[in-house]
């Protein structure tokens, strides 16, 4: 429904709550989830770009970006807006993933236009001190240097780059030394420039207030932000071949890391919800494929589990280990076998009811506080999904079989690109 000032209006419903969705006349989406249960108001503000729109040169970037935005704006110091935000006890920051770019707060009903305001300052005019950029850019370097001492991060990195090869997924979302030691203040501007716009912004709201009030704060501070004359830059993915082979990296370490990774669909895809409950079912928490099998059966495991990131673009299916060094050969052989097994039994019917019962219990846990729900409603527009995946995530895992689960491993863990990182002695015989 279109309203005389030009937004457009949807009511969208979920289990326990409805979500109000509202398009402003300049493009902004704004969700409002009610929730009177407790004096707080919780927003998540989403750019619909990440890393992924960095250039493979200017890695680092976003990370970069969100380190400094917070640091100043064309009216205020970083102390003026530490000192605002604190003074009621609210919170503020921000964050940077592959798809997108993230500005978060959390107050009481009474001061959300207040620092609803200053949220849209900080996004709106940042001013990027270069003192504060330079900082925070030493700060991001040292952080790159820590995270090389990790035997996990080196493992998960160069798989990664395997992967991926020159897609923007495959570079660390922290960038290199390289990358960012070249980074500078206009690079900040220029992706502010480009991407920071009203046509490019997500913003949900959760807590104690109606949609009304909520859409009327949205209105009083972003209503006046005029969208550029040029257009949103395409994204152009490129294609990935996959070409699975095996990487070792030797690391004097006490512990071997073994990895195995599988190119899987976006969130958009049909075998999404497949995977991910077959992530749940192989590598999450005790009761898991993995740990049972390859810890509490055979002891190979100080750490086993898997993972799988929800991404707008192809995801990566990793699962992983770490070993004692001289059992390095046989935890990837076990590894193999485990992922292996999905493609030739299907899960027994206890067994995929459990796993299930774990996804969907954990999901509605994640979603308990205003925060929590701010953030799912938002992420989910901001990826091209919209509120209605919130009941179709739930019903789809409920529906899935044992025979869809085992087509889609079929069809997505036949070679695994295989990185391994440890003690030379124990790697360099695989």
């Amino acid at each position: 429904m279109k309203t005389d000032n030009g937004q457009y209006i949807a009511i969208a419903s979920s289990p326990n709550k409805q979500i109000t969705r509202t398009v402003l006349s300049n493009g902004i989406v704004v969700l409002v989830t009610e929730n009177p249960a407790a004096d707080i108001v919780a927003a998540r503000i989403f750019v619909k770009a990440g890393s992924c729109r960095e250039a493979a040169q200017q890695s680092g970037l976003v990370h970069l970006l969100s380190s400094v935005l917070t640091k100043g704006t064309q009216h205020l110091s970083s102390l003026e807006i530490a000192q605002q935000v604190e003074s009621v006890g609210a919170s503020l920051g921000t964050d940077a993933a592959a798809d997108y770019f993230l500005l978060s707060l959390k107050t009481v009903s009474s001061d959300f236009l207040e620092i609803l305001a200053l949220a849209a300052e900080i996004l709106r005019s940042p001013s990027f001190p270069e003192l504060e950029v330079e900082l925070e850019r030493r700060w991001l370097m040292q952080n790159i240097r820590s995270q090389q001492e990790q035997p996990f991060t080196i493992a998960f990195d160069q798989l990664r780059q395997a992967m991926y090869q020159n897609h923007p997924y495959a570079p660390s979302a922290l960038g290199t030394e390289v990358t960012v030691a070249n980074l500078r203040r206009d690079d900040l501007i220029g992706y502010h420039q480009t991407y920071f716009r009203p046509d490019n912004l997500v913003v949900s709201i959760t807590g104690r207030i109606s949609a009304t009030a909520a859409v009327a704060a949205i209105e009083k501070v972003f209503g006046d932000w005029q969208n550029p004359t040029t257009p949103i830059p395409e994204l152009q993915l490129p294609h990935i071949e996959p070409q699975p082979y095996q990487i070792n990296k030797p690391q004097p370490t006490q512990q071997s890391i073994v990895m195995l990774g599988y190119l899987a669909p976006s969130v958009q895809q049909s075998d999404y919800v497949a995977l991910k409950l077959l992530s749940t079912y192989l590598g999450n928490g005790l009761s898991s494929r993995l740990f049972v099998e390859l810890r509490e059966k055979r002891g190979l495991a100080y750490d086993v589990s898997a993972f799988y990131p929800t991404r707008q673009g192809i995801a990566p299916f990793v699962v992983y280990i770490g070993t004692a060094p001289e059992n390095t050969a046989i935890a990837l052989e076990g590894l193999r076998t485990e992922v292996e097994l999905l493609c030739t039994q299907p899960l027994e019917e206890y067994a995929l009811q459990a796993a299930k019962n774990k996804i969907l219990g954990q999901y509605a846990l994640s979603k308990q506080t205003n925060a929590q729900i701010a953030q799912a409603y938002g992420w989910y527009e901001a990826l091209g999904l919209g509120i209605a995946f919130d009941t179709q995530f739930q019903q789809q895992i409920a529906a899935v079989t044992a025979q869809q689960l085992q087509q889609a491993a079929c069809r997505y863990f036949l070679d695994p690109y295989i990185s391994i990182v440890g003690p030379e002695e124990a790697i360099s015989v695989i």
